[in-house]
C-alpha cells in the first residue's frame, strides 16, 4: 500500500506539474497574442500618421490620398479594439495563475490628449477612512488626494421655454396694458434657433435624412414626425436668406473665382436622373489677398452651359476650372461686362498621366508593372511634381512675391516641360494613352495659354483644388441621402451648402453660428446684417470671449 500510495503521489505531483505548464503555455500565448494585436495597432496607426504628416508637409492632399486616410482609420479602429480584447485576455490569464513564473504584459496604452479646461468638473469624493487601516488609532491627519479624471456624457436633454406676457388692466382707465411678443427665429415660434440649426446641420453638414433623425428623436421622447422637420428646413431657409444673399455678394465680388460641379441623384419618374450641384469659392488666402473665403453653390437639374453663363452673368474676372466646355460662352469676347479670363487647372492635367504611371494601382490590377507602366507617363509625373514643389513654397505669400518667384523659378520648368511633351507627342501614335492625356493640356484654342495663365498673375493658383474641396461633403453626403426629392430640394441643398461649406471654410462650428444667426435676426437691424456674416461673427465672438 506504501508504493501505491507514493506512487499516486508521484502521478498527482506529474499532473499538477503539466496542468500548471499547460496554464502557463496559455498564459504565454495570450500575452503573445496581445503582444502581435499591440504591435499591428502601432504600425497602422503610425501608417496613418506617416499618411497625415505628408498631406500636411506636402499640401492639400489629392482624393486617392483622403481615401488611404479614410482606409487607414478604420482599419486602425478596429484593431485598437481588437489590441484592448487581448490585452485584457492576457491580464486575466495572468492573474488567474498567480504562481505563474511568466512575465506580465503591459500594453502601450493610446496617446490621449488632456480633456479640455472649459469642461465642468463633478469632484465624486470616495468616503474617507476614519481609522489607520494598519493600527486602527483615529488620529489620522489628511495629507493630499489623488484625482482620476474620468470624461462623460450626459445624453441631449429637451425642454420646453414658456416666453409669458403678463396682462395688467388699469384701474382708472380699465384699458388692458401687455408687453409685446418677442419676435422668434420661425412664425409663432414653436420651435427654438438651436434646434432649427441642429435638424439644418445634422441634414446638410452631417447627411442624416430628416426620417432618421425623425427616429431618433422619437427614442428621446419627443415626437416630431417628418413633416414637421421638413416645415422647419423651409423656415430656416426663409430666415437665412439675407445671410445667404451676402455671402453671395461677396463671393462675386472676387475678381478670381474657383469653379467646379458634381452629380447628385435626382427622383425621377422610375428611377433617378443625374443633376448637378455647381459651386463658385472665393478664396485669397493662397496670395494673403484678406478676403474672408466663401462659397457659393447652385443646383441645376443637367449640365447645360446655360447654367454657369447665368450663375456668372455680369461677374467679370478669372475663373479658375477644369477644361468642361460649358465654360466656354464666358470666354466670349463679345461678352457683356467682358470676356472672363480663364485659369486651368493641374491637378487635373497630372491625374490623366499619373493614372499611367501609378505602379500601386496597376500591381492590384495584377498587372506586370514593367508591362504597363508608361515611362513617358512617369517622366511627366516627376516634372510637374517640381513645379508643384516650388508652389507649394510660395503658398501665403503676396501676390507679387508669388509672380517673382514664379517668373524666376516656375517660368523655366514650365517652358521645359511644354518642348518636352512636344517632342514626346511627335513621336507617338495620336492614340497612345500618354498621347491623349498630353493632348489634354495641349489641344484646343487658347488650352495652353489657360494652363500658364498663373505664371503672369500672382493671384491665381495651380490648381482648381479650393471647388473639389467645396465638393467633398456632398460627395460624401451622397452615399446617406442617396438623391435629391425634388428640384426644390435640390434648391435648399444648394442654399445650406453655401452657408455650412462657408461657415467651415472660416473655422467656426456651422451650427453653433445658425443658431446664433436665428437668435439674432429677428431684432436685427437691415443695416447691421454684415455683422452676422461668418468671418465677423467669428472675430466678435473671438472679442467677446476675450472680454469675458
Amino acid at each position: 500500500m506504501s508504493d501505491a500510495a507514493s506512487e499516486i503521489a508521484r502521478l498527482s505531483a506529474a499532473l499538477a506539474a503539466q496542468t500548471a505548464r499547460a496554464h502557463a503555455a496559455e498564459v504565454e500565448l495570450a500575452q503573445a497574442r496581445a503582444l502581435a494585436s499591440c504591435t499591428q495597432a502601432m504600425i497602422r496607426e503610425l501608417k496613418l500618421e506617416i499618411a497625415k504628416l505628408r498631406r500636411d508637409k506636402y499640401g492639400i492632399s489629392s482624393e486617392r490620398r483622403a481615401r488611404l486616410i479614410d482606409q487607414l482609420e478604420l482599419q486602425l479602429e478596429e484593431l485598437e479594439a481588437a489590441a484592448t480584447e487581448d490585452a485584457l485576455a492576457a491580464e486575466q490569464a495572468a492573474a488567474q495563475d498567480k504562481a505563474s513564473t511568466v512575465r506580465a504584459f503591459t500594453r502601450r496604452k493610446p496617446v490621449r490628449k488632456p480633456f479640455p479646461e472649459h469642461l465642468p468638473r463633478e469632484r465624486v469624493v470616495v468616503e474617507a477612512p476614519t481609522n489607520c487601516t494598519c493600527c486602527g488609532s483615529d488620529r489620522i491627519v489628511k495629507m493630499g488626494e489623488d484625482i482620476t479624471d474620468t470624461l462623460e456624457v450626459i445624453p441631449r436633454q429637451w425642454k420646453v421655454i414658456q416666453t409669458v406676457r403678463e396682462k395688467f388692466t388699469c384701474r382708472s382707465c380699465e384699458k388692458i396694458s401687455q408687453p409685446p411678443a418677442p419676435f422668434h427665429a420661425i412664425p409663432r415660434g414653436w420651435a427654438g434657433p438651436q434646434l432649427i440649426a441642429m435638424i439644418a446641420f445634422d441634414k446638410y453638414g452631417q447627411h442624416q435624412p430628416l426620417n432618421r433623425q425623425s427616429d431618433r428623436i422619437a427614442r428621446e421622447g419627443v415626437d416630431l414626425s417628418l413633416s414637421t422637420l421638413a416645415d422647419l428646413i423651409g423656415h430656416a431657409c426663409i430666415a437665412l436668406a439675407p445671410i445667404h444673399a451676402l455671402i453671395a455678394r461677396h463671393v462675386l465680388d472676387g475678381g478670381r473665382l474657383h469653379g467646379d460641379d458634381t452629380t447628385v441623384p435626382l427622383l425621377a419618374r422610375g428611377g433617378t436622373k443625374t443633376a448637378r450641384l455647381w459651386t463658385y469659392v472665393r478664396d485669397d488666402r493662397p496670395w494673403d489677398g484678406g478676403a474672408p473665403p466663401a462659397a457659393l453653390f447652385h443646383f441645376s437639374t443637367d449640365r447645360r452651359k446655360e447654367h454657369p453663363t447665368r450663375h456668372l452673368a455680369g461677374w467679370h474676372g478669372v475663373l479658375q476650372s477644369d477644361v468642361y466646355g460649358g465654360y466656354n460662352d464666358l470666354y466670349l469676347a463679345d461678352r457683356s461686362p467682358g470676356p472672363v479670363r480663364s485659369a486651368l487647372c493641374w491637378s487635373h492635367a497630372r491625374r490623366k498621366l499619373f493614372e499611367l504611371a501609378d505602379i500601386k494601382s496597376i500591381a492590384r490590377k495584377g498587372k506586370k508593372v514593367a508591362e504597363e507602366i508608361s515611362p513617358i507617363a512617369l517622366d511627366a509625373v516627376t516634372r510637374i511634381d517640381a513645379i508643384f514643389a516650388v508652389e507649394r513654397e510660395i503658398t501665403g505669400l503676396s501676390a507679387a512675391a508669388r509672380h517673382e518667384v514664379r517668373r524666376q523659378r516656375v517660368a523655366p520648368l514650365v517652358k521645359d516641360l511644354y518642348d518636352w511633351m512636344l517632342a514626346e507627342r511627335a513621336r507617338m501614335s495620336k492614340h497612345n494613352p500618354v498621347a491623349k492625356a498630353i493632348n489634354y493640356m495641349l489641344d484646343g484654342t487658347g488650352r495652353w495659354e489657360a494652363f500658364t495663365a498663373f505664371l503672369d498673375d500672382g493671384r491665381l493658383c495651380l490648381t482648381n483644388n479650393a471647388a473639389e474641396r467645396a465638393l467633398r461633403g456632398i460627395a460624401l453626403g451622397r452615399k446617406s441621402w442617396l438623391f435629391a426629392g425634388s428640384e426644390r430640394g435640390g434648391d435648399r441643398a444648394a442654399f445650406m451648402y453655401t452657408l455650412i461649406v462657408t461657415a467651415k471654410m472660416n473655422d467656426i462650428d456651422p451650427q453653433a453660428w445658425m443658431a446664433d444667426v436665428l437668435a439674432r435676426l429677428p431684432d436685427l437691424p437691415v443695416s447691421r446684417l454684415p455683422e452676422l456674416l461668418p468671418w465677423h461673427w467669428k472675430s466678435a465672438t473671438q472679442m467677446g470671449r476675450i472680454a469675458a
